[in-house]
């Protein structure tokens, strides 16, 4: 197989394979496929969703558990799916919204402010280590709202230059036990975007599927797409 078809076995990203946890996932899909069969969960797989189906979001807050890109793929049980919060309330979406809905600059909204303040005291938000930084980062965002808006889609991770693997990088989604999707962490500004555009539907990396939902058979509607 052609390293172009497979990055991740290319050996410039043998580290990249190891922070993004590959060998890992790959066994849990062995071992996912033994255990469900032909419908099970593939870790990093692309998902396609309505982004306004996308209401709520998984809150680690009130489990203390994280589940995150290296959870993709994972089967779980339990009421994890029930702790949730409000996509909408959150600091990115509420931003977003005020940004291209409302007509404000980026540095008027309180997203910015809390990039600038976490800057000063010594974190990196979003890899940004100075103003420059955090402006250049919302210059690419708005790059990405027009080529979005002229498209009227949202590119899957096959289609960009850094191509990984899968849906890896892509917007994060876990499915609770009723096959409804939870946002996790990753991809928010993206989303916040489909939705203002009120695109018919994105693409998605799969997260954590609730056991409930695959006993179900309600993942394997969410692989089709359901436009050309």
């Amino acid at each position: 197989m052609a390293f172009a078809d497979s990055p991740t076995l290319h050996p410039a990203n043998w580290v990249r394979d190891i922070r993004a946890q590959v060998p890992r996932k790959a066994l849990r899909d062995l071992l996912n496929q033994l255990r469900y069969g032909a419908d099970a969960p593939r870790s990093d797989e692309c998902i396609y969703l309505d982004p306004c189906d996308i209401t709520d979001s998984y809150d680690r807050r009130l489990t203390g558990r994280a589940l995150r890109r290296n959870h993709s793929g994972m089967v779980l049980g339990g009421d994890w799916d029930t702790h949730r919060s409000r996509f909408a309330e959150t600091i990115k979406s509420v931003s977003a919204r005020m940004h291209y809905e409302d007509g404000l600059p980026w540095e008027e909204t309180p997203l910015f402010e809390r990039m600038l303040r976490e800057v000063a005291e010594g974190k990196r938000p979003d890899g940004c280590n100075s103003r420059e930084d955090v402006e250049h980062r919302y210059q690419a965002l708005d790059r990405i709202f027009e080529e979005t808006a002229r498209r009227g889609r949202l590119l899957t991770q096959a289609e960009l230059p850094d191509y990984f693997r899968r849906e890896h990088g892509g917007i994060l989604v876990h499915i609770d036990r009723n096959g409804r999707p939870l946002r996790a962490s990753g991809g928010m500004h993206r989303l916040a975007i489909a939705q203002i555009l009120k695109l018919p539907e994105i693409p998605a990396q799969l997260g954590v599927v609730h056991a409930d939902a695959l006993r179900k058979g309600l993942l394997p509607p969410l692989r089709q797409r359901r436009r050309g």
